[in-house]
């Protein structure tokens, strides 16, 4: 699958919310210039040519940043698009347009980090409703339900999604939400998204997913039923470890409605400058995920040859559970992948001496990032949780980048020895 990797929707069709103009059109500015009929374009196409990609005033080949807090109304009776930056700002408008494209939703929202879209998604909930969300769910939602949300009275339980009969299980009078991730972090399970939205419809229920490690490059969740994709866009959409924000897209217009309601209630938005940061590294998103992929599967095939990795979880390797459903609902595999490396003490002993991917927080990046989720990620779990989830003292979190793959097994060579 990943070898022939076209990326077009599993239904075969354009999602975009829009189509995007052609950079001949968008560049004169005209608005009597002949309509054509636009043909299907693939994911490929449309990160670089997208609506806003190019300036319909100048010609500009980049969306301006319009650093600007507040907007001059010339009538107050008949207000302009944008007046205050909170509520919208144009720059952070083109990126919204942008992630609703290519996901294939109805609307987009830019926020100031992933937690703060996973968190404003959250609050469509009420006091003395239920969610159900997957066991192993990255630790900064696990932290937002456990220590915030259940303050507010919103239960949740924690399911093995990998089960649907667990999920089904969990079903309450209250329920009203989904909450997947698939592939899971950091032991990547898979979730058959799927067969949890048509589910989750027979109940009424929303569905919401964290889309993070696939993006819409690899994995197209609305296309499935999903009615919130929800993302880290410091990870991978922003690809260079140098912006913070995070996204969401809904399904539906209603849907939109609601969750810009809380966006501007909040206040929880993305400034014009990141905003502007992040649309250049989307632009790249195919050829980083791409180049990265394959040196991930590379990788992996590497640690299965070595008698001293306790256990390896990649959805590329036909061994992996549920490799069958995730290669049915997406177009790759990602280039995060974790193995176990037996204890503490041995992951502490690779933590100190490898030289190539950097040992810190996050993923996603062009430079390849070793993480320890025990006291990284996962840390707002505590050691019985983490236990339960498979979360060992000696599992490391791998994010392949953009080095020589070769180079990158020499130095995990070394450190593993």
């Amino acid at each position: 699958m990943s070898e022939n990797n076209s990326n077009q929707p599993p239904t075969g069709t354009d999602t975009g919310a829009t189509n995007p103009v052609s950079a001949s059109t968008a560049s004169t500015g005209s608005s009597t210039a002949p309509k054509r009929n636009i043909p299907p374009r693939s994911l490929e196409t449309k990160l670089i040519h997208f609506n806003g990609s190019v300036d319909q005033a100048t010609g500009a080949s980049s969306v301006p940043i319009y650093q600007a807090s507040t907007f001059h109304q010339d009538d107050i009776l008949n207000p302009p698009q944008h007046d205050y930056s909170r509520s919208g700002n144009p720059t952070r408008q083109a990126l919204e347009d942008y992630i609703a494209l290519l996901e294939g939703g109805t609307r987009g929202f830019a926020f100031a980090s992933g937690m703060a879209a996973i968190s404003t998604a959250f609050l469509l909930l009420s006091a003395g409703e239920h969610v159900i969300v997957t066991e192993d769910v990255y630790g900064g939602t696990y932290r937002l339900l456990t220590t915030v949300l259940n303050r507010l009275n919103i239960e949740i339980s924690f399911v093995d999604m990998t089960d649907l009969e667990q999920v089904k299980s969990a079903l309450r009078p209250n329920t009203r939400a989904v909450y997947m991730e698939t592939p899971s972090n950091p032991t990547l399970k898979i979730t058959d998204i799927h067969a949890v939205t048509e589910w989750a419809k027979e109940h009424h229920l929303l569905t919401l997913l964290d889309n993070t490690f696939m993006t819409p490059y690899y994995q197209r969740p609305i296309e499935l039923g999903v009615d919130i994709v929800l993302h880290s866009a410091t990870k991978f959409l922003g690809g260079h470890s140098d912006v913070l924000a995070g996204l969401a897209v809904t399904r539906t217009l209603e849907l939109g409605k609601q969750l810009k309601h809380l966006q501007n209630g909040l206040g929880t938005v993305l400034g014009p400058q990141d905003s502007w940061l992040l649309m250049r590294g989307m632009k790249t998103l195919a050829a980083r995920m791409s180049h990265s992929e394959k040196s991930t599967a590379r990788i992996a095939e590497w640690l299965q040859t070595r008698s001293d990795i306790e256990a390896i979880y990649y959805p590329g390797l036909s061994t992996h559970p549920g490799h069958e459903i995730h290669t049915s609902q997406s177009t790759g595999y990602g280039s995060v992948i974790s193995f176990d490396v037996g204890s503490g003490e041995r992951a502490k002993q690779v933590l100190d001496r490898v030289q190539l991917p950097i040992v810190a927080v996050s993923l996603g990046a062009v430079e390849s990032i070793l993480s320890y989720p025990p006291t990284m990620s996962h840390a707002a779990m505590g050691a019985t949780v983490r236990a339960e989830r498979g979360i060992t003292d000696g599992l490391l979190r791998l994010s392949v980048g953009l080095e020589d793959v070769e180079d990158l097994i020499a130095d995990l060579e070394q450190a593993l020895d």
